[in-house]
């Protein structure tokens, strides 16, 4: 560690850089010149140097001298709050301390020092308190947020020691590898900017475990308790909170993230104003995954900087990256956004806060917007292996596969080992058919993450791609020791179809059968009960998108209830029309109210499949405001229910978000009724939908509507929606199982409806059925199916089949 004589002269040699004119003081062009310079890798705009500039010139008003600019203690001050790295700032400039400088600070302080200093005893004392503080985190030193007072050493060190005892007696320290557990301590680096803009320091590579049941921890709690009291028993609240603070730093240090948890509360109750408490104590409940608690621990602080003036600005950067991380322990991810681009607005050199606002909206699926901001990430910190990592995934969703592998390959190359890089490469390969690089991939992520069952069952399925059957049976029963998943269970039964049938792939590697594809006209149906395979496809990708936002587990009344409860204040937009519009950010709150039952991971993948699909087209100006009624009335036709309550819903959110302009309360505009159906099939039947969508803009029908007339257009098949019919099949029978019946094409057991061909007498599954695929042994003029919902449908038919030619025997 630097010594606060080297740290001078360095900031010293850096201000003598950069006061061209030799006044004494750095002017703004100077201190611009001085920002660019120790960020070569930066490219900043006008704007940027300028919010950089007013923000230290408002900050440290004391140290500007008049036109000269800042002065030199200015400049040390800045570096103290940690508004930038010394160290890291004087190697940027190729700056060095001269050996006779060095020797000439030397003799100044021991000149200093003889005056001072007669006996030897206290040199002595003074080299152990250098070695001490050498020997000590970087926090405890900060002039920010480091230990203040003498007794609050002793108090650190007595503390040092417990924890070494306790790690020596008791053998329940356990260490936990990154692979098995979550690492969420070491998401967050120290406070301030310069911690944040290197690796963090506080947390080691592995998470400790402790185990609080044995007696060795009983008796480091009491011990614990005695540190605590002489804390509260200091000369004054500033070192008692001086005090608590240092403990809870080094408890959460060494992970005992409870306990720290306990220091940190102490400390705000002795100084309410403090926003550093609340800080420490979010960090402490997130590692501990109270991910709720934590968001509120970091509102309070932030919302204590803001009321606190500047002197929190060093902070306010931190405690937006760490509430955006909160909020997306929720799964709350559009929120999180919010903040990261508050922190990147705050600090523009922040790599960390670009990082994270880029896969959060990688996350959300917004593609561009994400790549962006994880390249300004990249150009930053070249060598930042996690955005490579999920700079490649944005690209590759894009449609920019070979840039994406070089993109993952680099990643990979600067931490062989990351997990995310060579999984997400192997799916990269899968999608490109490139099926034994996919194996391998697969392969390198089972040798650092050995039960690792996606992995292995994605590997088995790469395995097959490539027609090495025999591996990829091995993998698959490898996977099916790691889960007993009913997928493994059916792709081993394809397996054994394949081997037995010993049918030969149509050209494609996924062990399909061959098949003939016919055209629409050519299939018909016995009975109106059959669905049309037009419909089926519709409905189908319809039914895809409910699983994946898991709408079909949300009652309608739902939506119909937080209407009632929860009314939105009128808002203007660009054309002066009112509307009951909220952002995007206010949307996921209500989602995550409505789907609170889905764990934070699978939330986040609801709203990003909201986001790609309705909010894109609800919000096509991009103005991240989204029109709620009509949101509600989109939902509601797919959300769980009987189909004439989720029709009625749908006209009450229509009729909610009408402007009460006199108009009765119980009808609708046709205008409106017309823009929501349009609005419906663009959504979900995307086929020609964009184009009638234009057209309805615009029109001034002003004419109202009643409810039975809303249900007329609704369930018009042809420009209405009315597919809900074949939705409400597909929802009530999706994961009926026929016994041992098969595909006849792709081989897999039909789940779902089954369709009979009645002359030919093969089977079909949905997707077969819907795609138009028939085995090429029965090629015929025309094809009539019969659908089956069930197994027991098919047995009573068969049943009465069976009777009407005993009767006519008879």
């Amino acid at each position: 560690m630097a010594t606060r004589g080297n740290r001078s002269e360095k900031v010293k040699r850096i201000f003598q850089q950069f006061d061209s004119n030799r006044d004494g003081g750095l002017n703004r062009e100077e201190m611009a010149a001085l920002v660019v310079a120790v960020n070569p890798r930066v490219k900043f705009s006008d704007e940027q140097i300028k919010a950089i500039l007013d923000e230290v010139f408002r900050t440290y008003g004391e140290y500007i001298e008049g036109e000269k600019g800042l002065t030199y203690e200015g400049l040390l001050r800045t570096y103290d709050d940690g508004a930038g790295d010394v160290d890291r700032d004087f190697d940027a400039l190729g700056l060095e301390l001269s050996f006779d400088e060095d020797a000439k600070n030397k003799e100044i302080r021991v000149r200093a020092g003889s005056d001072e200093v007669s006996s030897s005893s206290i040199a002595e004392e003074r080299v152990m308190e250098s070695q001490k503080k050498q020997r000590t985190a970087a926090w405890a030193v900060s002039p920010n947020h480091g230990i203040v007072f003498d007794d609050t050493w002793k108090i650190v060190d007595d503390l040092e020691l417990l924890i070494k005892r306790l790690k020596v007696q008791s053998k329940d320290a356990k260490l936990r590898g990154d692979n098995n557990s979550n690492n969420n301590f070491d998401t967050y680096s120290d406070a301030g900017w310069s911690r944040e803009l290197g690796p963090s320091s506080e947390t080691g590579e592995k998470r400790v475990s402790w185990v609080e049941s044995g007696h060795g921890y009983a008796v480091f709690l009491k011990e614990l308790g005695v540190l605590r009291s002489r804390a509260d028993g200091a000369r004054s609240r500033e070192e008692a909170f001086d005090g608590h603070m240092a403990i809870g730093r080094v408890l959460y240090e060494n992970q005992l993230f409870k306990e720290a948890l306990v220091s940190f509360k102490r400390a705000f109750e002795l100084q309410p104003v403090d926003i550093r408490p609340h800080f420490r104590s979010g960090n402490c409940l997130y590692a501990l995954c109270r991910y709720k608690e934590a968001k509120e621990e970091f509102l309070l602080a932030l919302e204590a900087a803001e009321n606190g003036g500047n002197q929190w600005s060093y902070l306010l950067p931190q405690i937006y990256v760490n509430l955006g991380i909160s909020l997306e322990g929720e799964g709350m991810v559009l929120s999180a956004c919010e903040y990261y681009r508050e922190a990147a607005i705050l600090c523009p050199t922040h790599f960390r806060a670009l990082k994270l606002l880029g896969s959060a909206l990688f996350g959300v699926g917004e593609c561009r917007a994400a790549v962006k901001a994880l390249e300004e990430a990249i150009f930053m910190k070249p060598d930042y292996a996690d955005a490579h990592c999920d700079l490649a995934s944005a690209l590759h969703a894009m449609g920019e596969d070979e840039r994406a592998i070089e993109v993952f390959q680099k990643a990979i190359d600067l931490k062989p080992g990351h997990i995310d890089a060579l999984y997400n490469l192997g799916g990269l390969y899968m999608d490109l058919g490139r099926f034994q690089r996919a194996s391998e991939m697969y392969a390198r992520v089972l040798a650092v993450w050995p039960n690792h069952w996606r992995a292995q069952l994605n590997k088995a399925v790469s395995l097959l791609g490539a027609e090495e059957t025999e591996e990829a049976k091995k993998a698959l029963k490898e996977a099916l020791k790691m889960t007993n998943r009913i997928e493994l269970h059916d792709a081993i039964a394809h397996l054994k179809q394949m081997q037995k049938k010993k049918v030969k792939g149509n050209g494609a590697a996924n062990g399909e059968g061959s098949f003939i594809i016919i055209e629409a006209s050519k299939f018909k149906v016995v009975s109106e009960k059959t669905s049309l395979r037009q419909d089926l496809a519709s409905a189908l990708q319809i039914r895809a998108f409910q699983r994946v936002t898991r709408l079909s587990r949300c009652d309608v009344e739902l939506l119909k209830k937080e209407m009632s409860d929860n009314d939105v204040p009128l808002s203007y937009s660009g054309t002066g029309v009112p509307q009951k519009s909220i952002r995007k950010p206010n949307l996921e709150q209500i989602l995550r109210k409505l789907l609170n039952f889905l764990k934070p991971e699978t939330f986040q993948g609801a709203v990003k499949a909201m986001n790609e699909r309705i909010l894109a087209v609800l919000d096509m100006t991009g103005s991240g405001r989204v029109d709620v009624g009509m949101f509600y009335a989109i939902l509601a036709p797919i959300c769980t229910g009987p189909p004439e309550k989720r029709k009625r819903v749908a006209y009450d959110a229509l009729l909610w978000r009408s402007v009460n302009d006199g108009v009765a309360p119980s009808q609708i505009r046709r205008v409106d009724a017309l823009d929501y159906i349009k609005l419906l099939r663009a959504i979900y039947l995307p086929t020609g939908g964009s184009s009638e969508l234009h057209e309805v803009r615009g029109e001034m029908d002003i004419s109202m509507i009643s409810f039975s007339q809303f249900l007329a257009m609704f369930d018009d098949r042809d420009w209405g929606f009315g597919i809900l019919s074949t939705l409400m099949k597909l929802e009530t029978g999706d994961r009926n199982r026929h016994g041992d019946h098969v595909c006849s094409v792709c081989r897999y057991p039909i789940i779902g409806s089954r369709f009979k061909e009645t002359k030919s007498r093969f089977s079909l599954c949905n997707q077969c059925y819907c795609e138009g695929k028939v085995p090429p042994t029965f090629k015929q003029e025309e094809y009539r199916f019969k659908e089956y919902i069930s197994e027991s449908e098919a047995m009573k038919e068969k049943c009465r089949c069976f009777n009407v030619q005993s009767n006519a025997t008879t």
